[in-house]
């Protein structure tokens, strides 16, 4: 989990703001907005995610968020982010049509590569 994010009470809720690399316009097309809204639905439903409002712009993402369950809310968020961000990779990779496909894997990998945490 970043360091950025300090949940300091389990029981509040919280603002968050996701950016895509390098502020990139990714959620301009439907499927990455769909997996984002299907991602946050099973977090909803099986990880204990209060989700009181979101925001998907262009290139970045606004969450109200809280949890209702057992997890803690860095685990919660941790986890949405990790899939979330899995899923986008794999549909870039695997979609015939995605006319910004080297563009974009391109840039994803230069920033994976600045940052220790990613192994894609």
């Amino acid at each position: 989990m970043s360091r950025k994010y300090k949940i300091r009470d389990q029981e509040k809720l919280y603002f968050v703001r996701f950016t895509v690399v390098e502020w990139i316009d990714l959620f301009t097309r439907k499927e990455f907005r769909d997996i984002v809204i299907e991602s946050l639905k099973y977090c909803q439903s099986l990880k204990g995610l209060d989700l009181c409002a979101y925001c998907i712009m262009s290139s970045h993402i606004h969450l109200i968020v809280g949890r209702n369950g057992d997890q803690s809310l860095e685990v919660i968020i941790r986890d949405f982010k990790k899939f979330t961000s899995t899923e986008i990779l794999k549909s870039i990779q695997t979609t015939p049509d995605e006319s910004r496909k080297d563009f974009l894997l391109y840039h994803f990998r230069q920033a994976g590569m600045k940052n220790s945490n990613n192994t894609n």
